[in-house]
Order: structure tokens, then C-alpha cells, then sequence
């Protein structure tokens, strides 16, 4: 569906109300059947009920509808004006519909989830929007390029930093704890500078991943849209894959790699479909696989038995570009005498790349165990 001509924009604090007017307009009239449209802005814009209202009228003794517009020039996520507003009825044959509309130069993904999230519908001057009103009518366009992108950070979700900053957040254990970037700095495995904690703390609370409390320190807000985030910037592939081949099975292959964790200081792990095994059984797989940190292979090899393959291999070793994978390693219940396995947030990361069936496993750690214990604590 085509919307017109968008606004080239460069410096979005020159916009008027009424380039947001002229935008609802050509949204709406890509659909010839609405009656009576009439836009119009607040007249007492000290009183920002809304900046534009827009009615129209469904036929055949259809509701009117009435959006009520907020207009940001420079939206952040954590800014988003968090009103959630009720349909509204009049008594009698005509309903009123009332809806809230956010409406900006630039929408990012993460804007829109947001304003999706708390029931808000958008459009952005670039010809993109999501209008939708259930059992009256629903408009949504993607994918036309912006004309106004806020400079942000460059911060690149898959980095090994970044990583292992968003590991102590989802960590399940970790739900509901309140932060200090001090403790953050602390707590993130194998250190990140307390500049880069700050830097990535400051693009989360930016993106609304994390809110600030009243008193100090900092919560996560967001965790499920933030693993969506992080799993879609990971790179799976920087980890170096190796086959092997062991005749050991059973427990007899669990206590060597039992053994192997212990003596490494727990740089081995279960991955991926194995740490799910213990996380959230829900796809077979025939092979075992395992993280092990580069320096102590030779001593994997050794306790397992293991020969290096190029096919036929019932063993799958990951070599981590960053020993972060470790981190808040899960290592069972109390006296269970067995390899840890990776946190469940690294697993799920981790089976959504891994091919095959990974996708639907991953599906399986995140409703089995990462979503009740975020739950759990309020999240």
C-alpha cells in the first residue's frame, strides 16, 4: 500500500505538528471507505491530551474512531510515554473508539515494539505504520527507508563485551536483582572495563532493556526482547567447531567429562543440544556437544578418549572466541556429580544458530526455563 511522498528530513526539530497531520492523512486515505475524516490539532497544546486528533467512521452503523496522536521528535524507549488508555464507549447506537497513536520522524525496531507492547499504534513520516484497531480496521506498512535516523552508539550486541554484560542480566538467577555498574563490572565473567559497562548500561536504559530506580542502580526491564536482541546479533559462527570420535558412552562418557570440568576450573561445558538434555529435553540428538576452552583440548582428548575426525564424529567440541560462555555455568542439582552446562540464556542463543532442529529446542529453554524464572520474579 503506497502512502505518498515522504518528508525528506534532516533536522527533526524544524517539523510542525502539522507535517504528522499531513502523514495520518495519506495513511488513511489508502482506504477509500472510511467516512468522514477530519484531522485536526490540540488547541491547548499546555494541556498535551494529544498533539493531533484524527476521526473517521466506519460504515454500515460502524463506530467513530478517534486517534489520539503523540508526536515525538527525537523518541528514545525509555522515554515512551508509558499511558495505557482504555477503549471508551458512548452509551447509545454510535461508538466512540478511542486509540493512542505515536507518531515520530524515525521509528526504530525497538520503538516499536515498545509502543506495540503497551498498545500504542505509530507511524513515522517515512511511509511506515502499524494502525490497527481490532474488528474495526488494521493498516501496517514495513520496510520503507528512513528519512530522519537519530545518530546513536555503535554498539554492536555481538561483541564479546557487550555479551558478557547481557549474560549476568538474563542469567535466570540473577532475575529481579537491582544493579550498580559497579557490581555489574564485578560480576561480568573474565572482566569488562567499567567504561564499557557504563557505555552499554547507558544504550540498555536508552533502549528501555533496563530501567533506573528511584534510589540508585538499575533493574532489567525487558528480558525476553532482550534476548531476541542479543540472539539476533550473536555470532554463533566466531566459535571454532571440531568433530571427534569416542567409543566411551553413558555414564562412562559422563564421568570422564565430569572430570574434564573439574580439573579445567570449569572451562568445559555442555552446549547447545546437550545443555538443553538437562535444561529442557525436547529434541534428540545423537552427538554430544561441548564447549571447551582452547588449552585444556589435550586433556579433553585424553579423559574422553577422543580422536579428532572429519566425519563420523558422535562428539561436537566449540572452541569460545570468548571464555563468557561459561559464565553462571548451571551445574545441577545440589550433589549432582556431573559437567555443568551453559547458562540457559547462552543455550538458547547457542541452539537457534546450531542448525537442525536448534530453533524449536531453543523454543523449549526459553519457555520451560528462562520465562517461569523471569516470572517468577516479576519480569
Amino acid at each position: 500500500m503506497n502512502t505518498g511522498d515522504s518528508v525528506n528530513v534532516s533536522d527533526p526539530t524544524h517539523l510542525r505538528e502539522v507535517d504528522f497531520a499531513d502523514a495520518i492523512r495519506r495513511i488513511l486515505a489508502t482506504v477509500p471507505w472510511l467516512q468522514e475524516v477530519r484531522t485536526q490539532l490540540n488547541p491547548a497544546p499546555f494541556e498535551r491530551v494529544f498533539d493531533i486528533m484524527t476521526r473517521f467512521r466506519v460504515p454500515q452503523r460502524g463506530p467513530e474512531v478517534e486517534l489520539w496522536i503523540d508526536v515525538q521528535r527525537d523518541p528514545r524507549p525509555s522515554q515512551f510515554p508509558y499511558v495505557c488508555m482504555e477503549r471508551e464507549f458512548e452509551e447509545g447506537v454510535t461508538k466512540r473508539v478511542r486509540s493512542r497513536v505515536f507518531a515520530a520522524p524515525f521509528l526504530s525496531p525497538r520503538m516499536r515494539e515498545v509502543c506495540e507492547g503497551h498498545g500504542w499504534n505509530w507511524f513515522d513520516l517515512a511511509g511506515n505504520f502499524r494502525i490497527t484497531i481490532p474488528g474495526v480496521i488494521h493498516l501496517e506498512r514495513t520496510g520503507k527507508a528512513p528519512v530522519y535516523k537519530r545518530p546513536r552508539s555503535p554498539l554492536n550486541f555481538g561483541t564479546p563485551e557487550c555479551g558478557r554484560v547481557i549474560r549476568v542480566l538474563l542469567a535466570p538467577e540473577n532475575a529481579g536483582i537491582k544493579w550498580t555498574q559497579r557490581q555489574m563490572h564485578m560480576e561480568t565473567f573474565a572482566g569488562v572495563s567499567l567504561g564499557m559497562v557504563n557505555k552499554v548500561i547507558a544504550f540498555l536504559r536508552d533502549e528501555a532493556y533496563v530501567s533506573v530506580r528511584e534510589h540508585g542502580g538499575f533493574v532489567l526491564r525487558d528480558p525476553e526482547r532482550l534476548l531476541f536482541a542479543w540472539r539476533d546479533a550473536y555470532r554463533f559462527n566466531a566459535h571454532r567447531r571440531r568433530g571427534y570420535f569416542t567409543l566411551l558412552r553413558g555414564s562412562a562418557l559422563g564421568k570422564a567429562l565430569a572430570q574434564l570440568g573439574s580439573q579445567s576450573g570449569n572451562y568445559a561445558a555442555y552446549a547447545a543440544f546437550s545443555a538443553a538434555d538437562f535444561q529442557a529435553p525436547h529434541v534428540r540428538q545423537p552427538k554430544t556437544w561441548l564447549y571447551v576452552e582452547d588449552r585444556w583440548l589435550p586433556l579433553f582428548e585424553k579423559l574422553v578418549e577422543a580422536k579428532p575426525v572429519d566425519s563420523g564424529d558422535n562428539i561436537v567440541v566449540l572452541i569460545p572466541n570468548d571464555a563468557g560462555v561459561f559464565a553462571f555455568a548451571d551445574a545441577g542439582r545440589s550433589g549432582e556429580l556431573r559437567l555443568a552446562c551453559t547458562n540457559p540464556a547462552q543455550t538458547y542463543v547457542d541452539l537457534w544458530h546450531a542448525g537442525g532442529r536448534g530453533q524449536e529446542a531453543a523454543e523449549a529453554v526459553l519457555e520451560q526455563r528462562l520465562k517461569p524464572q523471569w516470572k517468577e520474579k516479576g519480569l
